[in-house]
């Protein structure tokens, strides 16, 4: 585990944030994407545009989207078997891999400790690189999860929040202060939260926000 900073740092390059819809947390409005895995792309129309059917990871700046659906019983131990198979292909540190797993499990045992179903977990690439990662759940109520994602630090005298909230100061702890909480869509079309988080990657950056979905590829749910 590694301290987390007091604030999180911007990463350099072309992972820099977007701005965020305010309904979604998410660039331009809700999730959509295509089924992850990197793809030779194919030429843009003039003026930049994407030619039709080019796969999510080939646009600029767009985020390839895979889901897998958890269930109760098992969201735990699923979220972190999927975690732990997508970073080792991504060649990431194992230490880094442990933290993420941990995180995503921990998650996705909030999802049913506190929420109801459909739960989850959305796994963000950006050029065939799994950088974001999402646990939803079928309530859209945020209540105080932002709040106390964002402190740096956990409180040091008794808080109401500190016995529920122990787990997403562990998130923040795990992610190095990279984590968010925001409304979003759910596959089934149903208003619902996500709770996520900047997955750790092989050349040691990490996104600061959501990265942009592409509008025009729908993410598969995964059994």
């Amino acid at each position: 585990m590694r301290p987390a900073p007091d604030a999180p740092a911007n990463p350099p390059g072309p992972h820099a944030e977007h701005p965020t819809d305010a309904r979604t947390g998410h660039p331009g409005g809700t999730h959509a994407g295509h089924p992850s895995g990197a793809r030779p792309a194919r030429p843009l129309l003039p003026g930049g545009k994407a030619a039709p059917g080019t796969p999510a990871e080939a646009r600029p700046g767009a985020a390839g989207v895979s889901v897998t659906a958890l269930h109760p019983g098992s969201a735990s131990r699923r979220a972190r078997a999927v975690v732990r198979e997508v970073l080792r292909a991504a060649g990431v540190s194992p230490d880094d891999v442990a933290d993420a797993e941990t995180a995503a499990a921990e998650l996705a045992a909030n999802c049913e400790r506190h929420a109801h179903p459909p739960y989850e977990l959305r796994l963000l690439r950006l050029a065939g690189v799994p950088v974001w990662c999402e646990l939803l759940d079928g309530d859209p109520d945020l209540g105080w999860i932002p709040a106390l994602l964002g402190r740096s630090r956990p409180p040091a005298a008794p808080d109401p929040l500190a016995e529920s909230g122990r787990g997403l100061v562990l998130v923040r702890e795990l992610s190095l202060g990279h984590c968010r909480a925001y409304l979003t869509t759910a596959s089934t079309g149903a208003p619902a939260k996500a709770v996520a988080f900047a997955l750790p990657t092989r050349s040691g950056t990490r996104l600061t926000g959501p990265p942009r979905p592409d509008p025009d590829h729908r993410p598969r749910l995964r059994p």
